[in-house]
């Protein structure tokens, strides 16, 4: 079976294409054989051992079995018209995301899930460091395989709030938006906004979903240094 396998941030560096076709390889094919065809055939990919696979828009373990003609992924570590009136609340119940290539304007972020039932909000916002390991950080490059980052925040805060256990008094609001290309020193790029009817649930779900996003939601910054520059979680 031949297969081609889209390639993301410092993979695609290394293999110095967005794709890699993959020849004759024997069935059944597994993502734990498509990682060894694909060492095999650009050995400049290194190790994949800490390289996840997706096929369509779902990470699949290396078991899993792969048809012919299917979408499949090799991602390195991740270091993502407007509803009215119910609609909204139902939205940001469930949570909202959005990816950003413009400025985040918090204030604005936090004025959609305000509501008079909720007496907390909680927001994170993380920026640029101008400085990492003593080396002057010039800017932020952001990736995100788009087509997997909407459906796999979903299952985030699903999994987040499962976790957290029911919202006293009523239903979470959250929202978090992330931003994709060049982000300066000292600019925003990821911002978590969460409003409930009392803080312990906010501070809860928004620790959640930083925490579970970093982990587990496509998207990839390049650290540009004055000296070069790296992938953030493929090197740290």
């Amino acid at each position: 079976m031949d297969l081609t396998v889209r390639l993301f941030a410092g993979l695609r560096d290394r293999a110095g294409a967005e794709h890699l076709l993959l020849r004759d390889l024997q069935e059944p094919v597994t993502i734990a054989t498509v990682k060894a065809a694909a060492v095999a055939a650009c050995p400049a990919l290194g190790a994949l051992e800490g390289v996840a696979g997706v096929v369509g828009t779902d990470y699949a373990p290396d078991h899993t079995v792969i048809e012919a003609g299917a979408d499949v992924a090799l991602l390195p570590p991740v270091s993502g018209g407007a509803p009215e009136g119910s609609a909204v609340d139902e939205a940001l119940a469930h949570g909202v995301f959005e990816l950003w290539e413009a400025p985040l304007d918090l204030p604005a972020l936090e004025a959609r899930v305000r509501d008079p039932r909720c007496g907390a909000v909680v927001s994170f916002v993380g920026t640029t460091r101008d400085t990492h390991r003593g080396k002057r950080v010039l800017r932020l490059e952001y990736e995100a395989f788009e087509a997997m980052t909407g459906p796999e925040m979903a299952r985030i805060f699903e999994d987040v709030r499962a976790r957290c256990g029911s919202v006293e008094g009523g239903e979470p609001r959250m929202l978090c938006v992330h931003r994709v290309g060049t982000v300066g020193v000292g600019e925003p790029s990821v911002a978590i906004v969460v409003a409930t009817p009392h803080r312990d649930d906010a501070f809860s779900l928004a620790r959640g979903l930083i925490d579970t996003l970093k982990e587990r939601l496509p998207i990839w910054k390049r650290e540009v240094l004055e000296d070069g520059s790296h992938w953030v979680g493929e090197r740290s």
